[in-house]
């Protein structure tokens, strides 16, 4: 069963992946209404690098479970292609995820029991169309350590095995939740520039949220949120290589 379509019309000359207007994202704990995200339009288009900047609670982590179809807007559409989102169901979201997005989250979720490249694996065995799992470790560097269990990685090694766990199935789009949040400065580089490798030769439409406003000069935009709001939408004329980026 297809997802139901969207109505929106693109009016850009580039493809805009995703397609947000007027979202707004409510949570209600009894009496209290706690808004998350108030009135957010945004396009995103193929193959762009895009940075979420903004403070911890500002909603940018609510925005990027809205695009990875891991949560609904309460009010507002959210279209991905031809695909309305916000109308899905939860099939078709279960079927978005599992086609068209990769998850890279700040911590690692590996299995401990597994290999690296069982972990990768995993992931592999659902999807329609993969990447062989040893090259996904190979592309992030790690093609030494297939047969290393988490126990035996460094925290930069774990996180670049759940960048290629979410790499394996090719998806669409990367959704990148403070990917270097538990890194230190040396080892949070190597992770960027796995990310930025992913972008520039797989052409993986790919968005990082950070508080980190030095990562932001490797984007093509920057989207900054506060309160729920985006302020500021910005393009970098030259990017930043992520040998530059300091903190």
């Amino acid at each position: 069963m297809p997802l139901p379509a969207a109505t929106a019309t693109p009016t850009d000359e580039r493809c805009a992946v995703f397609r947000l207007r007027g979202v707004s994202k409510i949570y209600t704990m009894g009496e209290v209404r706690v808004p998350a995200l108030m009135d957010v339009d945004l396009d995103l288009y193929d193959g762009e690098f895009v940075v979420l900047l903004g403070a911890s609670g500002s909603g940018k982590s609510t925005l990027l479970n809205i695009l990875g179809g891991l949560d609904t807007p309460s009010a507002g559409s959210v279209a991905y292609l031809d695909h309305d989102l916000s109308h899905a169901g939860d099939a078709g979201l279960t079927r978005f995820r599992r086609e068209h997005v990769g998850f890279v989250f700040q911590f690692y979720n590996l299995i401990p029991s597994l290999t690296a490249l069982e972990n990768v694996q995993l992931v592999t065995e659902i999807s329609p169309s993969p990447m062989d799992a040893a090259e996904a470790l190979t592309l992030v560097g790690l093609g030494d350590r297939l047969h290393h269990f988490p126990a035996q990685l460094s925290g930069g090694e774990q996180q670049r095995v759940a960048i290629a766990r979410a790499i394996a199935k090719r998806p669409d789009v990367l959704l990148c939740d403070e990917p270097t949040g538990a890194l230190d400065f040396r080892t949070g580089k190597l992770v960027l520039q796995v990310l930025e490798r992913i972008n520039r030769e797989l052409g993986t439409t790919t968005v990082i949220i950070t508080h980190n406003a030095a990562i932001a000069g490797m984007a093509h935009r920057v989207v900054s949120i506060s309160s729920g709001r985006i302020t500021r939408i910005e393009q970098n004329a030259a990017r930043l290589s992520p040998d530059e980026v300091t903190w």
